[in-house]
Order: structure tokens, then sequence, then C-alpha cells
């Protein structure tokens, strides 16, 4: 029966319309994974080099155990992003002759078969092999990297069970995301290492199995908790019920005064919160804030005296505009569903366009009021943050919206966004240009012939400039999606 099922799925596969869209895809994909898999297993060998520059002297193997607990933080983290849920093919399987449980189980082993299973393998086997066999034995290295690769795969059940229980709340994320933070801070200035928690556990697995006979049976019931959970929930009915998210039906009252674009842009607003994809977005754009850490403070981007590095130019468009960035290349796509309602109603089209344009300009005044925390490591970052908000709305959104409207492609909202390229052509591919090369357009004559500031307000003034032609510019966009209307109705209703 398991074999029937698989066998089944590669036949749903087969004959899609969009299978060859598919394959490319995958084979994109499929090369993508082992490049990055690649860097895992070439970090993997420098490790013991790395750990030589970062910490000589030091016991490495006693040193990883104690940062580990942070290694599987992050794993949580990007699992959170990245791993997909069963839950799709479930209901194209639950009307058939089969029983429920055999269905689950195919489903969850299935999705054990991914690049993320191997990645702990990656990273500390070469480790493994060089360091610990020579300290520890053949037996000590074996029991070590079972007990690492063990609390990966625990990981990966829990993950199943906790994205479909709690997928509507952010509270259980936020808080690993905290406790990472706030952990990785306290160690770097030497307050508490949280890894004292999990370290203890590490050590011992290197001189006796018992740790390891201990983490298969967490990894079990894990799987077993996640097992029962999709077989107790695993109802049509349930997986087509509405969802019940917090904050779904509020409107953000500010839009409610610009008219029939301001009642639209409460509606998209609506529309992101409702559905996966759009709140994936919604929540990288909140942890894209924290860019500007990589840069800001890095020595390899100082500047002589209180001068702006031109690096800092993208970190600020890209701060303060990244949900306009990331969610306006698919502009139309988001309403592929419902874009004959627009049609169908008089100013329709114009309202939806500018509701977007209203949404963005405001999300992106939010960022700009959150980036306001860098102030701290200069004034002059305020103004970058400023002068790059006002050239992100006043040029870079119209640019992003022009390329974004040729052949959009439809979208189901209700999948994840990681390594989901559904809306996604040659134009999201080319937008990249503008949103790279525009900014140092104005910025770099000025900040070559006079100065840095000088570069910025340029930036800036270019960009109040924008806002004042806004009517005429996003008539633009307005004018090229009611021409295209027609066809664009009909590319919406292709089968994904």
């Amino acid at each position: 029966m398991f074999f029937t099922l698989i066998r089944l799925q590669y036949l749903k596969s087969l004959r899609s319309t969009s299978f060859a869209k598919s394959l490319l895809t995958n084979i994109l994909l499929g090369f993508l994974m082992l490049v990055l898999l690649g860097y895992v297993l070439g970090l993997g060998i420098l490790l013991k080099s790395i750990l030589d520059i970062a910490a000589p002297g030091d016991d490495h193997i006693a040193l990883i155990n104690s940062f580990m607990i942070y290694f599987f933080l992050a794993e949580f983290l990007y699992r959170y992003f990245i791993q997909k849920l069963p839950v799709i093919e479930l209901e194209s399987l639950l009307h058939l002759p089969i029983g429920k449980k055999k269905i689950i189980q195919m489903l969850l082993l299935r999705s054990f078969v991914s690049p993320l299973s191997i990645i702990a393998i990656l990273l500390y086997l070469p480790f493994t092999v060089e360091v610990v066999s020579a300290q520890y034995g053949a037996m000590g290295a074996m029991t070590w990297l079972a007990a690492i690769t063990l609390t990966s795969w625990t990981i990966h059940w829990f993950m199943l069970w906790f994205k479909q229980r709690f997928e509507d709340s952010l509270i259980g994320l936020f808080v690993i995301f905290l406790v990472l933070v706030l952990g990785a801070g306290s160690s770097y200035m030497g307050w508490f290492n949280l890894g004292e928690i999990m370290k203890p556990i590490f050590d011992f697995s290197l001189t006796s199995p018992i740790p390891l006979v201990g983490m298969l049976a967490v990894m079990i019931g894990a799987y077993f908790l996640c097992f029962k959970f999709y077989v107790s929930n695993a109802y049509l009915e349930d997986l087509s019920e509405e969802e019940d998210v917090r904050f779904v039906n509020q409107s953000i009252g500010f839009f409610s005064r610009f008219g029939l674009a301001g009642e639209l842009a409460n509606l998209e607003w609506k529309l992101i919160i409702r559905h996966k994809k759009s709140r994936t977005y919604l929540m990288l754009a909140g942890f894209f804030l924290l860019y500007g850490l990589i840069f800001y403070k890095n020595p390899a981007y100082s500047t002589e005296g209180t001068g702006i590095h031109w690096m800092f130019v993208f970190v600020g468009i890209f701060i303060t505009g990244i949900f306009m960035l990331q969610y306006a290349q698919l502009f139309l796509s988001w309403n592929s569903a419902n874009f004959d309602f627009f049609i169908s109603k008089k100013h329709g089209i114009e309202g939806l366009v500018r509701g977007k344009y209203l949404l963005f300009m405001g999300v992106s005044f939010l960022c700009l009021l959150a980036s306001i925390p860098y102030t701290f490591f200069g004034w002059q970052l305020l103004l970058l943050h400023i002068c790059c908000f006002f050239f992100n709305v006043g040029i870079l959104m119209h640019l992003i919206i022009y390329f974004s409207l040729w052949k959009p492609k439809p979208m189901d909202l209700n999948k994840g966004a990681m390594f989901n390229y559904e809306g996604v052509g040659a134009a999201q591919f080319l937008m990249i240009l503008p949103m790279f090369l525009a900014p140092y357009a104005v910025y770099l004559p000025f900040a070559y012939f006079i100065n840095d500031y000088a570069g910025l307000l340029a930036l800036g003034i270019i960009g109040l400039l924008g806002l004042m032609a806004f009517k005429p510019l996003s008539q633009i966009n307005i004018n090229r999606v009611l021409s295209n209307r027609y066809e664009i109705s009909s590319s919406f209703r292709q089968e994904l």
C-alpha cells in the first residue's frame, strides 16, 4: 500500500498541466540545494580550522557542546520557514478507500526525505572523523554524532506538529527567536552561557550510549506525537475550515480616510493576515529589520570620520522597504483568485492599485519608525533611513510595480513562501536591477563629486519629488492594468 500511494503521487505530478514547469523548477531547486549542501559540507571541513583561529588552545569538543543549543535553536527557526507540511496532499487522498493511518505514515515519511535531514550530519561529520574520533575513539565519535543527528530529526517531527498545531500563532516562534538572540548576546557579553543546559548531554554521549538511547526515545515520541495529531485531525471538513487568525477582521483605521483606495488597502491587509504565504512575507519583514546589525558596526564598512559607506545605501533601502520590495514583486498575483471581481466594479482596478500603493507606503513608514533605534550607532543612520524611505515610496515603488505587471501569474495564497515559485516569472528576476541600480544611480554621482551627505540628500529630494508627482506616476501603472486587464484575467484562470 505504501508503494501504491507513492505511485499515485508520481502519476499526479506526471499528469499535471504544469509538469514541464515543475520539472524545470525542481531541477533548478535541486541544483541550488546541492550548492547549499556543498557549502555546509565545506563549513564542516573547515570547522576545526575556524575553531583554531577563534579559540586557540581551548577544548574544541567542549566548546562545540556548549554552543550546540544555538545550532538547534537556529535549526528550529529555519525549519519553521522552509519545512513544508503534508496537509495539502491529504485533501487529495482522504476520499480514497485507503486507511487513514497508512496515508499519514506515507506523508510523514516522505516529508523526512529532505536535504534538511542531513544538514547536521554534513556539518559535524568531518569534525567527528578528524577530532572526536582521535580523542574518544570510533565508538565515542559515533554516539556523539548520532546524538546530534537524532536531536535534529526530533526537531523535524516536532516542527511538523508545531506548525500545524500553532500555525496562526507567532508567540512560540517569537519566544524561540528571543531566546536565541538573548542567549547569544549573553554568551558574547560573558554573563551566562545558555549552552550549559545541553552541554552535559553531549559530553556524556562521548563516553556512553545512554544519551543516544534517550535521544532515540525522544525522537520516537516526537514522531508519535506528530502522527497521532495528524490522524486525529485529518478530516476534510477540518482541512477546508476557515482559519481563525487573530486580528483577521481588524482594519487599519488610518486607511479609511482615503475612500475606496483606503477600503481596498484594508481588504489587502486582511488578505495578508489570513493567508500563509503573505503572513510569511510580513514576518520576514520583521526579521530583516535586524539586517543593519550585520553592516553598521562591521569594521569592514567603517569610514573615516562620520561618513556613510556606499553599502549602507543598499541596507537603508532594504530595511525601510523590505516588505514593499518582497510583496510588490507579485503585485497582482496576490489577487489572482478574485481579480475578476475588481474588473466588474466601477473604478475597481484603480482602487485596487491605489490601495496597494497606500498599503506599501504605510508599512514602509512603520519600518522606518522601527529602524529608529539604529540611531544609537550614529545620527547619520537616521538621515540615511529617512532619505531611503522617501526614495522607496517616491521612486522605487513605481519601478517595482511597473516590472511586476509584465505577465503576472496565478498563485495559491495558502502555500508557504519558502521555495514556492508560484507567481514568479522573468519579471521578478529582472526587477532586481532597478532595486540595486536606481538608488546608486542617484547617490554615487553626488557622493563622488561632493560628499556622502550630498548623495543622501539627493536620494531624499528625488524621493520627495516622486511623492509630489504620485498621481501621474501611479496612473502609469493603473493604465497598464486597465489596458491589459482581460489578458491578465485570462492568465489568472490557468491551473497552477
